[in-house]
């Protein structure tokens, strides 16, 4: 299968508490998926930086910081894309949009996020003006609020996800123990995660400690070149599928728990690539709270609604399973550096696709699923990678 568009090359720095700023983190990164792709600086058409909050840094021209990596990038077109938590997965579109557009044919996408210098109350605030902010009520919650209210409302709906969703970070958790890039390498049980206790406390009831992604540190790199020019690097992944679907953002004009607008862009992501989830080989998926990778199961199809807790009782989304669901970590263990995510998750499945991923390697892997998602399922990204050359 031809594919218009190719990952070449990979970059992405340990996520975490870092002493690194904004800058030697996008820095990093790049550098490091130009040197795997073995590409001349000077061959990059155009750069594209994935970056949330500008507020909780000093560095706001941020997209600018990426020509600090090489001098050859001087000059070359540079821009930031921002979608909420999905602002890596807008970047990528942006490069891909421009190699489409024939005004490029290789660029390079960096997504990156600075959070730690800040208390977490900060970080919770920046975050939360991915809400609806003229409603009164809906500004006034939360990220960990909104979600929790997913949870309370599935509950009621269907059944108490609690299980589940102890089920969910345990694996998730497990997963990081083999992956060296992860914020957090520490096992937990799925006792641990069921408990409330003072080490994991509730956050936004019926949430607790466990049930939220990290505040992190991080930055991911990716180079997009056409699929004709594939063939000039050593390993490639080719976009099968890339799907944007976009919701409204108020949450009182929808019904959250339908998760709509993620299952629209896997609807699509499957037409436009042929493929149907029995297909995929592994899954990256957007578990900013267990509750949504929960909800996501359903959406992506694995199980009808309000069946997701099945997809985990009969193995099929653990490390060994016929879907394995973030191999990495996920948001959950591996970090959620809010800009970086997205690129990040397609610069795992680059190197799972092409044999690169390590520790966290699934043998056999060729088609990889990434979803990514901005706000309360607002911006709703789904690709689907395949291998070109391993």
């Amino acid at each position: 299968m031809t594919h218009d568009i190719c990952i070449v090359g990979s970059g992405h720095t340990k996520f975490g508490r870092l002493d690194e700023n904004l800058e030697d983190m996008i820095v990093a990164a790049t550098r490091e998926a130009i040197e795997e792709a073995g590409v001349d600086p000077g061959d990059i058409d155009a750069l594209f930086l994935g970056h949330f909050n500008s507020g909780m840094v000093s560095d706001g021209f941020a997209s600018s910081l990426i020509m600090q990596a090489y001098p050859e990038f001087r000059f070359k077109p540079a821009m930031r894309a921002e979608n909420a938590c999905a602002s890596g997965s807008a970047a990528i579109h942006a490069g891909m949009n421009a190699i489409k557009a024939g005004k490029a044919k290789t660029v390079l996408v960096v997504g990156a996020e600075k959070m730690t210098h800040r208390p977490t109350a900060d970080i919770t605030t920046a975050l939360a003006g991915a809400g609806y902010q003229n409603d009164t009520t809906e500004a006034g919650l939360s990220f960990p609020q909104v979600f929790a209210l997913a949870a309370k409302a599935y509950g009621k709906q269907y059944d108490n996800p609690l299980d589940a969703m102890a089920q969910i970070a345990s694996k998730n958790h497990m997963n990081a123990m083999d992956n060296p890039l992860a914020q957090m390498q520490k096992p937990f049980t799925v006792k641990d995660c069921s408990q409330i206790t003072n080490r994991n406390p509730e956050i936004a009831p019926p949430l607790r400690l466990t049930d939220c992604s990290l505040v992190t540190d991080g930055a991911a790199a990716v180079v997009l070149t056409t699929g004709e020019n594939a063939v000039n690097f050593p390993k490639a992944a080719g976009f099968r599928a890339a799907a944007h679907v976009s919701d409204t953002l108020p949450m009182s004009s929808r019904d959250f728990l339908k998760f709509e607008g993620p299952e629209r862009a896997f609807q699509n992501a499957f037409a436009e690539s042929g493929t149907t989830v029995k297909d995929i080989d592994f899954a990256e998926v957007h578990d900013c709270f267990t509750i949504a990778e929960l909800l996501t199961y359903e959406a992506m199809g694995l199980t009808e609604k309000g069946q997701g807790a099945r997809a985990l009782e009969d193995g099929t989304v653990l490390k060994d399973g016929a879907l394995p669901v973030n191999l990495s970590g996920g948001l959950k263990a591996k970090g959620h550096p809010v800009g970086a995510t997205g690129v990040s998750m397609h610069a795992l499945a680059f190197r799972q696709v092409t044999g690169q991923a390590g520790g966290i390697q699934k043998e056999g892997a060729n088609l990889g699923l990434v979803f990514n998602m901005g706000g309360s399922g607002v911006a709703n990204y789904v690709s689907v990678l395949e291998t070109v050359k391993a």
